[in-house]
């Protein structure tokens, strides 16, 4: 009787957390007004702010070159790119090196001589240089719209925001079957998720497309070189302070990106996000958010690693129940309902699959549609196994920065005359 209560429990809370997940999946197209919330001011008036740029780059002479000439000619007039690379990554600063040179008016090449290496680090030793009034912060990889600038600039001063969170985009879905399912989770997230953490006053900030005032990153003290997620605990930290913060989303103007190239990758990536998570839920400047269901989206969201690891280790062991005990037909039935909002899941993923196709001119085939329907359950199994991995390496003390490698499958052809590795 205590093993059939204790499974009545486990299937409802899981089917709360689906629930939840599903209804914070679509919290941008809730209704017309919702959705056109969520993008940029409208207008057409004349920058006033200058931008200083970080780009960290580390291992990255085979994509940064591309990244950097892009970057050189952004359709803003106030604007610098700050590349840095660390002192034992000579390929990677030749390029950053000869970036510079050619384009000595936008950019500058600094040199991090932090150890061990980390991205918090050279984002730090990045910030000391910069001179803008907006820091932004790009990955090495980074496809960015030319007019993107313009819109931020825009938002800070019609929002009077002390950030701003743009959009972020994996877009080559058609690269492997996780792939698919990587770039829908960042279109539901950055196009709906965020919105509601904004709406909410508590944020936790992406990676990159991300601006602070400079003023106000220098008081709180830069990132924090210890954590492993340094994007979401700058933006807890800031949301604890009261900082306001504007996210908004254009499909046109997101910073483009690759999924990681392996399996492999893509675990060691959730690994390091997972543990960062950890991180910031331990540290605990949540606790000082104001109102109560601030901090209970706070501890939701920072505990999804234990909550997917969980559910990676109970599902096989609700299998074998199932299938090695006789159970009454109601739990029996009561065991299906995390199955409702999941199968509701994929059907919103479907419908998030052409929507994606349609906005960026890519119309999904048959068998993508196909590929994101039997790819469900083992990508689940991947993420709860990165959430178990992190979950073990913070425990055991492991922390040490686990780098996804880029090789520019979101991109065509290579532009004439991008800036490559300089031959041996």
């Amino acid at each position: 009787m205590l093993l059939f209560s204790a499974y009545l429990l486990l299937s409802l809370a899981l089917f709360a957390v689906a629930l939840a997940t599903l209804w914070w999946m679509l919290h941008a197209w809730r209704t017309p007004d919702v959705l056109a919330a969520t993008s940029f001011p409208a207008g057409s008036d004349r920058p006033e702010l200058s931008f200083s740029l970080i780009v960290p780059a580390r291992h990255e002479q085979a994509v940064l070159g591309v990244t950097l000439q892009q970057l050189a000619h952004l359709d803003h007039p106030d604007y610098e790119v700050v590349v840095v690379t660390g002192h034992d990554d000579p390929a990677t600063a030749a390029v950053a090196d000869a970036a510079a040179r050619r384009w000595p008016q936008r950019i500058r090449s600094v040199t991090d001589h932090s150890w061990p290496k980390n991205k918090p680090k050279a984002l730090n030793r990045a910030l000391s240089h910069c001179r803008g009034q907006i820091v932004g912060v790009f990955d090495a990889e980074d496809e960015v719209h030319h007019r993107l600038l313009r819109q931020v600039d825009r938002t800070f001063r019609a929002s009077g925001a002390h950030v701003v969170q743009g959009g972020v985009q994996l877009m080559n879905y058609r690269s492997s079957w996780y792939a698919l399912r990587n770039c829908l989770e960042y279109f539901f997230w950055f196009r709906s998720r965020l919105h509601l953490h904004a709406q909410h006053q508590f944020i936790p900030l992406g990676g990159n497309t991300v601006f602070v005032r400079a003023d106000v990153l220098r008081a709180v003290g830069g990132w924090d070189d210890a954590c492993l997620a340094e994007d979401c605990e700058l933006g807890v930290r800031l949301s604890a302070l009261g900082a306001r913060v504007a996210v908004a989303y254009d499909p046109h103007l997101v910073t483009r990106e690759e999924t990681p190239d392996s399996l492999r990758g893509l675990l060691t990536q959730r690994t390091r996000w997972n543990q960062g998570f950890l991180q910031v839920l331990r540290k605990g400047e949540w606790r000082r958010l104001p109102t109560t269901s601030q901090r209970w989206l706070a501890r939701y969201t920072l505990a999804m690693p234990f909550l997917q690891a969980f559910t990676g280790l109970v599902i096989p062991v609700s299998i074998a129940t199932m299938v090695s005990v006789k159970v009454p037909v109601g739990l029996a039935l009561v065991s299906f309902l995390p199955a409702i909002p999941t199968l509701g899941t994929l059907a919103f993923e479907i419908a998030g699959l052409r929507e994606f196709g349609r906005v960026y001119y890519s119309r999904p085939r048959l068998r993508d549609y196909l590929r994101l329907a039997v790819g469900l359950f083992p990508y689940q199994v991947l993420l709860a196994s990165a959430a178990v991995r992190a979950v073990g390496r913070e425990l055991t003390g492991q922390r040490g920065w686990e780098k996804t490698a880029h090789v520019g499958a979101h991109r065509g052809p290579v532009p004439t005359g991008a800036v490559a590795e300089p031959a041996a």
